[in-house]
């Protein structure tokens, strides 16, 4: 069937439409480059005019990543703490989204856990450090438990919020056609609540993150935390920045990771922003 002009026309458009967005992507990842590249030239120009005391320089740092990693150190140190920061933040994804999803659902499991999820959101995760050292000693159970109630309240809060909004209206016509509660969680709740759960999970990320190294800066024993105290320390400040730059650059690494998740879990979300 031949098209006619204005069907050519609204073909070309929606093609140059959907074409827009990926130069877009280009441009702005070229800048995002850019920005970064001449931070680094301006740190390694004017960084050297600095007491190295005060602040270093991106050459003399990677001078001290090479001897670090030449020596092992680092690469032990960062491999305890993303062990146990691993296994804190996977207890906290699969307990907060299970907690969230079972309080925004029932209200009889709101009211009975709302208090005690309200006041330990609210307490500072620093002034249970010394607690929960005095609990489980200096070994990795209490990084893993400061780990774990780092993660757990943002995923939780978020995962109840998205279910929360979910409109009555759906469920309601997932009933009349004879839907079970287990499809209606499956089927309609999970997948409307997902964008809110993925927001937990990428704030979650960072403040396991953020967990650890406190966690691991108190006990100043093990991991990256405690080679930060030690380099600090010792006035060694090229060093210091080995795992302060990792733990940036693991940090970007994770938030990207999971916003990818995010796109292929729900990709009707990435249509409504381009809309």
């Amino acid at each position: 069937m031949a098209l006619n002009a204005l069907e050519q026309q609204a073909l070309t458009d929606l093609d140059l439409s959907r074409a827009r967005p990926f130069r877009l992507a280009d441009r702005l990842g070229a800048v995002r480059v850019l920005s970064v590249g001449l931070l680094i030239l301006a740190w390694e120009i004017f960084g050297r005019d600095v007491n190295p005391l005060f602040l270093s320089y991106p050459s003399a740092i990677a001078r001290a990543t090479m001897q670090l990693l030449t020596a092992g150190e680092f690469q032990r140190q960062a491999l305890g703490s993303l062990q146990v920061y691993a296994i804190g933040l996977s207890a906290a994804l699969l307990l907060g989204i299970a907690l969230g999803l079972l309080m925004g659902r029932y209200r009889l499991a709101e009211y009975i856990l709302d208090p005690y999820v309200y006041a330990l959101d609210a307490t500072p995760r620093v002034a249970l450090i010394p607690l929960l050292l005095l609990w489980f000693g200096l070994g990795p159970m209490s990084k893993i438990a400061i780990v774990f109630l780092s993660g757990l309240f943002p995923v939780l809060m978020n995962t109840f919020s998205g279910v929360r909004t979910v409109s009555a209206s759906l469920v309601e016509v997932g009933r009349a056609y004879g839907a079970g509660e287990r499809n209606i969680f499956a089927k309609i709740i999970l997948p409307a609540s997902l964008p809110f759960i993925m927001a937990g999970i990428r704030l979650a990320v960072g403040r396991a993150l953020i967990g650890i190294i406190t966690a691991e800066m108190f006990a100043a024993v093990t991991g990256l935390g405690a080679l930060l105290i030690r380099y600090s320390s010792a006035l060694a400040t090229d060093k210091f920045f080995v795992p302060v730059i990792f733990l940036a650059v693991l940090g970007v690494i994770l938030s990207h990771a999971v916003e990818l998740w995010e796109k292929r879990l729900a990709p009707w979300k990435e249509t409504e922003r381009a809309l």
